[in-house]
């Protein structure tokens, strides 16, 4: 039953992150474009009082149009007012969301009580940015102060929480300095060399909420491996096809490999330690 409302629950959250992260990136365009009735249109997307629309026509959407995946089935991928296709993006975010869901519930590593089920709310919390974060970076490139600073804000409200109602130690408060040095610090240090052109101003402030989230120095490492691992496995196709200056997104392989070390970092670096290490 918890499975199915996980599910259920990730399929509408998933809607609302393709609803979001084209709202986000429409008001951007208005404030930066010449039209002179801004206020209009900006309150016409705006997240909490705009309604739901074709991104296409704009024409205001049904109901019948807004149940995840099913709708973009029964429509063939296409408005059903202008015939438009709609891309493939939406229906993928929503199940993609369910599954996270789905597989963080399945595999989470803390005991289902007090502390355990107090994290794991704020994660599917955390779960429904990444995606938002994913998808605006994936398509435009850009990890929006939107949702990286409420964010910064979610994690540390997580971490005076968790120190307030379950303790805490300042070997776990240094753990965390630590993670976010690593984290944050590294993206800092390859900013500023590199005058932003090997990493973004957008990674740095995500590297903080990544950092918070890794809780320790060693997961933090994990972590950046982790995203390297999979940012060069997606780099290879691009190489093969010869487009060797194509840019490449870093953002959702951290939050990928985020998924990864939080669910599984600890079971990951247990093995390497015997393993490797150990022999």
């Amino acid at each position: 039953m918890i499975e199915l409302v996980l599910i259920l629950l990730g399929l509408v959250l998933g809607s609302f992150v393709n609803a979001l992260v084209w709202r986000l990136h429409e008001q951007e365009t208005i404030r930066e474009g010449k039209s002179k009735d801004k206020a209009k249109l900006l309150q016409a997307v705006s997240i909490a009082r705009g309604r739901s629309m074709c991104p296409a026509c704009h024409h205001e959407l049904a109901a019948k149009d807004l149940v995840p995946v099913l709708s973009w089935l029964s429509l063939r991928g296409k408005c059903r007012y202008c015939q438009k296709p709609i891309s493939w993006q939406y229906p993928l975010v929503e199940l993609l969301t369910a599954v996270l869901f789905l597989v963080s519930y399945l595999f989470w590593p803390y005991v289902w009580q007090g502390l355990g089920i107090y994290l794991f709310v704020f994660w599917l919390i955390f779960m429904v940015a990444f995606m938002a974060l994913a998808v605006y970076d994936l398509r435009w490139q850009i990890l929006p102060n939107k949702i990286i600073f409420p964010l910064i804000v979610l994690a540390i409200i997580q971490v005076l929480g968790q120190l307030v109602f379950y303790g805490g130690s300042l070997g776990f408060l240094l753990g965390l300095l630590y993670a976010v040095l690593i984290d944050s610090g590294i993206f800092y240090v390859l900013f500023q060399l590199s005058r932003g052109a090997w990493i973004g101003g957008g990674d740095v402030k995500l590297g903080v909420v990544l950092g918070i989230l890794a809780t320790g120095p060693f997961r933090a490492v994990l972590l950046l491996f982790l995203a390297s691992c999979l940012g060069s496995l997606a780099s290879i196709p691009l190489l093969a096809a010869g487009k060797r200056k194509a840019r490449i997104s870093f953002g959702p392989f951290l939050l990928a490999a985020a998924v990864l070390v939080v669910l599984f970092g600890d079971s990951i670096i247990s093995w390497y330690t015997r393993t490797l290490l150990l022999g």
